[in-house]
């Protein structure tokens, strides 16, 4: 016998995976984790026994709910299911799959569309911030049809808005949470940075490479990614967050000049694998550290303490662009403004089955997402 489960699978900017109403998962951690493991097919390196994509980017989930927090519509909370291990890590938010969860609350009657487009407040679970998704509902629907494009998706569709209202110390409580924009590691110059997503910055040269490599060249060059764990994890104890050998976060990107138009290169790793575009809490935090002295990505491309405008990020299937607007002079810690234009579409909606050893489906969750966090 197997339990199904009811699921949405959405495409949000450059990452798939699965959607549910956090009512529909069970209400302990524990058995949660297990459901999310059989649904992604985990641990396997092919994902073979469930709907995982075999990649970082396809190997995500978000639950839903309405939300309990003032000044928000629906909660979200975000797991990565890790593709080789037992491992369901709720600690970092996903903004690729954030872009999903505005059309997905509408069509699932948790907000109301209007005609034209819908603002939907959404509070992030994992990093407690609130972010503003603003999706086309023309006629009073979601619509997936649209002229935006985004580098490293095909086609075109409709634009969905984003604007990150919280997102300094998104997980440490701290822009620099070392203490300092930049630190040595391994004799590695690192910047330790949480804005959005906690990110471990580096230069690209200082690891023999040039910054502009394929994502699949990157991941092909083992030593190097064993190099960078290891510095990952030291950084993660200075960061405050412990051990992070079994979390994937902090993520890592490495940084070098640009060569088509951008302020800055990244290759961002997620943190086992390159990701093959760029994660919109990634392009936070890089470019608001392009405004931060001393980091190791002002010291590429600086901009100033208190830079307003679009600000482009080359990554290996293009670019990202951010309007940015934030205010770090004077030992001001202030982002006004981080938002992106991206698109999601909804790909599958039925039900997904475990095994019933798993999960007999005899206790649905009782208290919405947040209380699972």
């Amino acid at each position: 016998m197997q339990t199904k489960i009811p699921c949405v699978i959405m495409r949000g900017g450059t990452s798939r995976g699965p959607f549910f109403h956090a009512s529909d998962l069970p209400a302990d951690v524990p058995t949660r984790d297990a459901v999310l493991l059989a649904v992604m097919g985990s641990p396997h390196q092919i994902q073979i026994d469930g709907i995982g994509g075999s990649h970082s980017v396809t190997s995500k989930v978000a639950m839903i709910s309405k939300s309990r927090h003032t000044g928000a519509d629906v909660d979200y909370l975000f797991a990565q299911v890790q593709i080789n291990e037992n491992i369901v890590d709720t600690k970092p938010n996903c903004g690729n799959m954030l872009v999903a969860v505005g059309p997905f609350a509408i069509e699932s009657g948790l907000v109301p569309a209007k005609s034209g487009e819908t603002t939907v407040r959404i509070f992030n679970v994992n990093t407690q911030s609130l972010v503003e998704s603003i999706v086309q509902t023309p006629g009073g629907q979601v619509t997936y049809s649209g002229t935006a494009s985004i580098d490293g998706v095909p086609g075109t569709a409709a634009p969905i808005k984003l604007n990150f209202k919280s997102a300094i110390g998104s997980v440490t409580r701290k822009m620099l949470p070392t203490g300092k924009p930049l630190d040595v590691i391994d004799g590695i110059e690192a910047s330790c940075v949480d804005v959005a997503m906690p990110v471990v910055l580096m230069r690209a040269e200082a690891f023999g490479k040039s910054g502009h490599e394929t994502a699949v060249e990157l991941d092909a060059d083992r030593a190097l990614v064993k190099r960078m764990e290891a510095i990952r994890v030291k950084a993660g104890a200075l960061m405050g967050m412990g051990d992070v050998s079994k979390s994937v976060v902090p993520k890592m990107a490495l940084l070098s000049k640009p060569r088509n138009g951008g302020i800055i290169a990244s290759r961002f790793f997620v943190p086992e694998t390159c990701h093959k575009a760029h994660p919109v809490t990634g392009t936070v935090c890089i470019a608001s550290a392009c405004a931060m002295p001393g980091t190791v990505a002002s010291r590429i491309s600086p901009l100033p303490p208190a830079p307003q405008g679009m600000i482009r990020i080359e990554h290996p299937q293009g670019m990202i662009i951010i309007d940015l607007d934030v205010d770090f002079t004077g030992g001001k810690q202030e982002l006004r403004r981080a938002a992106l234009v991206r698109t999601a579409r909804r790909i599958f909606e039925g039900q997904v089955c475990v095994p019933e050893e798993i999960w007999a489906g005899s206790q649905r969750a009782a208290r919405p997402a947040a209380a699972a966090a």
